[in-house]
């Protein structure tokens, strides 16, 4: 959705809190999986973690056509994120660490913070 050339929708926040939940989901497997337990959660983290990814991946390229997230975040949640979803959570808090150390020294605050 957009409104007045500006996107409501997809927007930096969204994608990383989609990202936390999608990596909250991915520990969840992770442990089901290797303590061997509770085989139909596993089942349920499984689907969750594959759809999950795949709207991950899909709202990522639509966000880095609005040029709402940089070319290098899509590729960590498209490309690894199928791997392990951390590279992705990762690569928001870096950006955001980097746009907020930009902000302190006077520099122009990036679009798509």
């Amino acid at each position: 959705m957009r409104t007045g050339g500006r996107n409501t929708f997809l927007t930096f926040n969204r994608l990383k809190w989609g990202s936390f939940a999608h990596s909250v989901v991915y520990v969840g497997l992770l442990i089901t999986a290797l303590a061997d337990v509770l085989p139909e959660l596993k089942t349920v983290l499984g689907w969750a973690h594959g759809v999950g990814w795949i709207v991950m991946t899909l709202a990522a390229l639509a966000a880095v056509r609005l040029r709402v997230i940089p070319l290098r975040l899509a590729v960590a949640i498209a490309v690894l994120g199928g791997v392990g979803p951390f590279f992705g959570t990762l690569e928001f808090l870096r950006l955001q660490r980097r746009a907020r150390r930009a902000n302190q020294r006077g520099m122009v605050d990036v679009a798509w913070q």
